[in-house]
């Protein structure tokens, strides 16, 4: 295998790769050039996510894996399915979409992960982790019940085998003998470190002498003996038995071997041509490096998770700006220092959210469940029930999946539970599946519930701050990256509850701000002379300042980053009908659409959301009333 120093800033010489335009072109080559073919296909994965940025280290340690399967699958008939997607960039690569790799995560470009509506190869949409093996059995299921041979083939990794969902299936799949293929991708990696119990387990077992002693002896009979001989069946059971973590899986139905090398291409190809051919649930573990074959990489792989596209080198340093989650990070250590009550939880988020430090600092009051968002709520909900006061730093669209933990665990009980929904709004380039665009709606009919929506990197903390003094469940909703550069005080102010805040007073229309559009608001209210209102919270509402911007202005317009439908824009009506008042309302948010990749200005652009298309949308509903207001 090359080991790559640098990501090629121009296109690398592929001369086998570029013959390889679909998995049927893959299957014309003899096992031989198949280790060529990884090296290629390493080399353009580096040259391409150079170009566009993305998701980077997960698919350099996939390249050899991949290429067995599609070797050996008859896909996309043979159904072949890639958990969260992270690791999914040479499959896309294989799959017909070579050239066009460059456009990933790029507005009119490829999705940043697998989906249905781009490629026949895509079998099923992800985004979010440990739904794999669910699917996949679905899959199986429904060719048995329509006799269809095809194979299912669900290859998920080590950290979303940490979800409870995945074990969920796996139960189920081994209890009605689904006919399918499970491949581990055990690279001892989630995005951030993999934590648990069955982490532990997997890093002990690969670490023993016994282990490697008995690993080694079972690939050269694997190597050397055709793989559908009894006598390698047999051995292959003893061997299991002797040094795999067979109890675990096989205990739920599972026929287990491993674990193997995950960048032996002999390796992959004996074993998954016998596991993929064999009836019944079969499970593959496959040990692989994370960032494999690109030296800072396997030196870093939390670091080169994902990166930005190279650009034009400059002499002149830039500071980055401080992002929300940078804002919410030093607050939670600023907090941690004088209340020894406050509890950091996370589901696998520590980088994202900025809870590194305060992981460093408070290592005792500091919780990663890894990927388990249901555990992560209700573990909040234990920790306030014994007087602690949690909170739970969430990317909104991660929060979903613990809803009902929200509900039943924390709301219902009415627990003193702060959320820090990190991601609010429109993301960017991952997509619909990331965006944060449905909390409010969901959270806003929880009763005894409150909602803030910070408009700039000041109010989060002060918002923060607040939410986190009020002895309830409570929510403050950001979006990723940097605000307007109103940075806050450092001290742990907070405000009035359910208060909004005037910005700017003109005449006529008031736009009622949710969030991080205020920027652009107060460009176009200069521009056609209107109100500016901070909102502040979405509950409780401020019925009062919405009771008088209604009596002094002739129309409303409120803006959110997040779904009209439910959303603060919804709240705001639902309080002009409780209070019997009728003013022309125009509602600003995301429209009833998933909202494909892009970078986030263009993707509101896109939907009417930057100043141009605020004031566009203002002009075509309120255009006669702002004549004859100048």
């Amino acid at each position: 295998m090359r080991i790559y120093h640098h990501i090629p800033e121009h296109r690398p010489a592929t001369p086998l790769l570029d013959q390889i335009d679909s998995p049927r072109d893959l299957r014309e080559l003899s096992r031989r050039q198949l280790p060529q073919l990884a090296d290629e296909l390493r080399s353009y994965l580096l040259y391409s996510v150079g170009q566009s940025g993305g998701h980077f280290g997960a698919g350099l340690g996939v390249v050899e894996l991949t290429i067995a399967l599609h070797y050996l699958l008859d896909t996309p008939e043979d159904r072949l399915l890639w958990d969260v997607g992270h690791q999914a960039y040479p499959h896309k690569i294989l799959t017909e979409r070579r050239e066009r790799m460059p456009s990933i995560r790029q507005k009119d470009g490829l999705a940043a992960f697998p989906a249905r509506h781009e490629s026949e190869y895509d079998t099923f949409g992800v985004g979010h982790s440990s739904t794999s093996i669910s699917a996949g059995i679905g899959m199986a299921m429904a060719a048995g019940l329509k006799k269809d041979p095809r194979r299912v083939v669900s290859v998920i990794g080590d950290g979303a085998l940490t979800a409870g969902m995945a074990f969920e299936a796996l139960a189920h799949g081994g209890a009605n003998r689904a006919n399918m293929l499970v491949v581990l991708n055990d690279n001892d990696m989630s995005i951030s470190d993999s934590v648990g119990g069955l982490s532990n387990y997997l890093a002990q077992l690969l670490a023993s002498k016994a282990y490697t002693r008995m690993r080694d002896d079972a690939r050269k009979l694997l190597d050397k003996v055709p793989p559908a001989a009894e006598f390698v069946r047999k051995t292959e059971e003893q061997v299991k038995a002797m040094v795999s973590p067979a109890s675990l899986f096989e205990a739920m139905g599972w026929n287990y071997i491993g674990p193997i090398d995950g960048h032996d291409i002999n390796q992959l190809l004996n074993a998954i041509d016998t596991r993929a051919n064999r009836p019944g649930p079969n499970f593959l573990h496959v040990v692989t490096q994370k960032g494999c074959g690109f030296a800072p990489a396997e030196d870093d792989p939390i670091k080169f998770h994902a990166i930005t596209k190279i650009s034009a080198k400059t002499d002149t340093p830039v500071a980055k700006p401080k992002t929300f989650s940078n804002i919410f990070g030093q607050w939670m250590c600023d907090l941690a220092a004088v209340d020894d009550r406050v509890v950091g939880i996370t589901p696998a988020m520590r980088e994202g959210s900025d809870l590194v430090q305060f992981s460093q600092s408070y290592p005792k009051r500091y919780q990663d469940v890894a990927i388990c968002e249901q555990h992560a709520v209700t573990l909040a909900a234990g920790y306030a029930c014994e007087g602690l006061k949690p909170v739970v730093a969430i990317y909104s669209t991660f929060l979903q999946r613990g809803y009902d933990q929200l509900v039943h665990d924390v709301a219902i009980q009415d627990l003193d539970v702060t959320f820090a929904i990190d991601r609010a709004g429109l993301v960017g380039e991952d997509g619909p599946t990331h965006a944060g665009a449905y909390d409010i709606a969901y959270l806003r009919c929880l009763p005894q519930m409150i909602i803030a929506t910070p408009s700039d990197e000041a109010e989060a903390r002060l918002l923060l701050q607040t939410a986190y003094q009020y002895e309830g469940p409570s929510a403050v909703r950001y979006p990723r990256g940097a605000g307007i550069g109103n940075l806050p005080a450092t001290d742990l102010g907070s405000v009035e509850i359910g208060q909004a805040r005037e910005l700017r007073q003109g005449h006529g229309i008031a736009i009622l701000n949710f969030g991080p559009h205020v920027a652009a608001a107060t460009e176009v209210a200069e521009k056609l002379d209107l109100t500016v209102i901070d909102m502040r919270w979405v509950k409780p509402i401020d019925t009062q300042v919405i009771a008088q911007a209604s009596a002094s202005h002739a129309a409303l317009v409120t803006l959110e980053d997040h779904a009209i439908q439910g959303g603060a824009g919804s709240a705001v009506l639902e309080c002009l009908a409780e209070q019997g008042l009728e003013i022309p309302v125009l509602n600003l948010g995301i429209p009833d659409q998933y909202i494909e990749g892009a970078k986030p200005s263009e993707m509101y652009a896109q939907i009417g959301l930057d100043a141009a298309g605020i004031e566009t949308r203002i002009q075509e509903r309120f255009g006669l009333l702002i004549k004859k207001m100048a």
